[in-house]
C-alpha cells in the first residue's frame, strides 16, 4: 500500500473565495484524476509487460504487480478568526482613543490517493499465465476483427495437427499451418466467417465455425481447401471447436493453444541482446537468424541500448541495460496492444479477495 500526502497552504484571498463559492471539491477532480490515473496505470501496465519478456530472455523469473484499487481522497479546510477592541483608557492613564485588532485566515488542501497492489501468485498465478487460452477467445478475436495473420500465430502451438512455429524452440511452421492462416484472414477480409457460441443445458459452451459464403465461387473454393489441409469431410459446413491435441476426426477442428506465459516465452526468445550478455552466459541464446528470417508470426522490435532512449513508445531498464519499442515501429506497438489485449481477456482463473479499505471521512 502506497499513501503519498500533499499539503498546500493557500493565501487568504484564495481561502475566503473557495470558502465562499464551493461546496465540494471531489467532482472537479474526476476529469483530470480519472485521466491521469488511467495514463500512469497503463503505462506502468506496459513497462511491467515489456520487463517480465526481457526477465524471461534473461532466465529471471517473470512477476506481475496487479493494481486493484485506487482510492482518492482529497479534504479542504479553512480557517477564519479575529479579534478587535477600542478605548482611550489604559489603567489609570487617560489618552487618546485608540482601536486595533487583528484578523486570520488559513486553509488546507490535502490530496491523499491510497493505491492497493496485489501480488500474482499462487492459484491466480497459475490460473492466470499457466492455464491455455481458451479456444473460444480465438474466435472472439477473430470475430472483433483482429487479423488471423496476429492471433493465429501468437496464439496457436497446432491447429488439427498442424504445427506452428515455434521461436523458443527454433521450429518452422508446417507450411499448411501458413496456408491456413492465409485463407482464415482471406476469408476475415471477404466476411466469410460465421462464429456462433452455444450453451448447453448444464451451462456449457461449444464454439462453432463456418467458412464460405453460398454463391461465392472464391470463398466456397477457400473454405473446400481449408478443410482438406485440416483433413476434414468436404461436405461439412459447421464445424465444433475444441482444444486439445488431433483427435483424428473428420468434422471438428482441435486446437492446441498456448498460455500466457508460453507466449511470453516466444515473444521473449526474440529479444535481441548483446553478443557479450550471451558469451557470459547471462541470455539464452535465443532464436537464430535464420529462424526469425523464416518465422511468420508477428515479432516484436526491441532495441536494446546503455542510455535511456529519447523516442520510446514503451521503455524499460533491467541489469545494465535499457530496453524498449520505437514509437515510430507501428507494427511492433500494435502486436504489443493486442498482447496486452490478451493479459485482459485470459483471466481465467479467480482472482483472490482484494483487501478491504476503511478511509475515514472528515467531518
Amino acid at each position: 500500500m502506497k499513501i503519498a500526502n500533499c499539503t498546500l497552504i493557500l493565501p487568504v484571498t484564495i481561502v475566503l473565495a473557495l470558502l465562499a463559492a464551493c461546496s465540494s471539491v471531489g467532482p472537479a477532480t474526476v476529469a483530470r484524476d480519472r485521466v491521469d490515473y488511467g495514463n500512469s496505470i497503463g503505462d506502468s501496465w506496459k513497462e511491467q509487460t515489456l520487463l517480465n519478456i526481457v526477465r524471461l530472455r534473461y532466465g529471471d523469473v517473470p512477476t506481475f504487480l496487479e493494481v486493484t484499487q485506487v482510492v482518492a481522497g482529497y479534504q479542504l479546510q479553512g480557517t477564519i478568526g479575529g479579534s478587535f477592541s477600542a478605548g482611550n483608557a489604559s489603567g489609570s492613564v487617560v489618552g487618546p482613543f485608540a482601536a486595533q485588532g487583528s484578523a486570520l485566515a488559513s486553509g488546507t488542501y490535502t490530496d491523499r490517493p491510497t493505491i492497493i497492489y496485489a501480488p500474482l501468485t499462487g492459484v491466480d498465478f497459475i490460473k492466470h499465465l499457466m492455464t491455455p487460452v481458451p479456444p473460444s477467445d480465438v474466435l472472439f478475436l477473430l470475430q472483433a476483427g483482429y487479423s488471423a495473420a496476429l492471433v493465429m500465430p501468437v496464439i496457436l502451438d497446432s491447429i488439427n495437427g498442424l504445427k506452428n512455429a515455434s521461436l523458443r524452440l527454433n521450429r518452422p511452421a508446417d507450411p499448411k499451418f501458413q496456408r491456413v492462416v492465409e485463407i482464415v484472414y482471406q476469408a476475415q477480409l471477404a466476411g466469410a466467417i460465421q462464429i456462433r457460441i452455444e450453451r448447453g443445458k448444464e451451462g456449457g459452451e461449444t464454439s462453432l465455425i463456418a467458412f464460405g459464403t453460398r454463391g461465392n465461387a472464391e470463398t466456397d473454393a477457400q473454405a473446400r481447401e481449408i478443410r482438406q489441409l485440416l483433413g476434414l469431410k468436404p461436405d461439412v459446413q459447421e464445424l465444433k471447436v475444441f482444444y486439445g491435441g488431433y483427435s483424428g476426426k473428420n468434422d471438428e477442428i482441435d486446437m492446441q493453444t498456448r498460455s500466457m506465459l508460453q507466449i511470453l516465452l516466444e515473444f521473449a526468445a526474440a529479444v535481441r541482446v548483446p553478443e557479450a550478455d550471451v558469451a557470459e552466459r547471462r541470455a539464452s541464446a535465443g532464436m537464430t537468424d535464420a529462424a526469425a528470417a523464416d518465422s511468420i508470426g508477428p515479432s516484436l522490435n526491441i532495441g536494446v541500448s546503455d542510455a535511456a532512449p529519447k523516442d520510446a513508445y514503451v521503455a524499460i531498464h533491467y541489469g545494465r541495460r535499457w530496453f524498449w519499442i520505437p514509437d515510430t515501429d507501428i507494427r511492433s506497438k500494435n502486436v504489443f496492444a493486442a498482447l496486452m489485449l490478451l493479459f485482459s481477456i485470459s483471466e481465467t482463473g479467480v482472482k483472490g479477495s482484494a483487501p478491504v479499505v476503511t478511509v475515514p471521512a472528515s467531518p
